[in-house]
């Protein structure tokens, strides 16, 4: 494909594909031309460098989140469902929390997000400085729920790209975790559960638990609500 048919939303959306399928390990100009079946040149005449594509396809995915509309009546339901939307997209797109952590994030998208985020709470009453920490502490408990299945994924291409058998690891790994527990009396007791079935799971109903909790314990002004 010549460089003056390709377009810029062609690239993205391709990169978003490209990321998803090899992470951010697996993004490059060489791969991402060949995705698109243009030469690695073609693709620079729109993207600067691969920092840029990165940045350009995280504002895209970021997009991707619908966004409730406000109620201060039931602002906790509110805040869920951005929540659950945000969880969702991460899960989709793991390597974005990759890049979260390896990359200087802005754009539309995720500026987007944050303020309706932030609407939630202040139309709930929050002030502005509680509605921050708010705001904070539910993107900072959804990320952190979203880096185990994030880490899984990334840990599964290195394995396969290695040539190995990423089940068999992790089962085996999961084994030897097993015997280091053995002296511990409480993970002892959690061993034939279904919590130690899967590398990096928790219990089923942890997020949902955690997050009601998390909003059950806000309240703006600090009076009952």
């Amino acid at each position: 494909m010549p460089r003056d048919t390709l377009t810029p939303e062609q690239i993205v959306r391709t990169a978003v594909e490209l990321l998803d399928d090899e992470g951010l390990e697996g993004l490059n100009m060489r791969s991402l031309g060949k995705r698109l079946g243009a030469a690695a040149t073609a693709v620079y005449w729109h993207v600067k460098n691969k920092d840029d594509l990165v940045l350009l396809a995280a504002d895209r995915v970021w997009h991707e989140v619908e966004l409730p509309a406000l109620d201060a009546a039931d602002w906790r339901g509110v805040a869920t469902a951005m929540a659950d939307r945000l969880h969702a997209m991460l899960v989709r797109h793991p390597w974005l929390v990759q890049a979260i952590g390896s990359h200087l994030l802005y754009g539309t998208g995720k500026a987007r997000y944050d303020d309706h985020l932030l609407g939630v709470f202040e139309t709930a009453g929050f002030p502005a400085q509680e509605a921050d920490r708010a705001a904070g502490a539910l993107v900072t408990y959804v990320l952190g729920n979203a880096l185990g299945a994030s880490a899984v994924t990334s840990l599964t291409r290195k394995v396969r790209r290695a040539g190995g058998d990423a089940e068999e690891q992790f089962k085996e790994t999961l084994a030897r975790a097993a015997q280091v527990a053995q002296p511990f009396p409480r993970l002892r007791a959690r061993l034939d559960t279904a919590a130690a079935t899967g590398h990096g799971d928790a219990p089923d109903g942890t997020y949902a638990a955690g997050l009601r909790a998390l909003l059950e314990g806000l309240r703006p002004g600090g009076a009952e609500s």
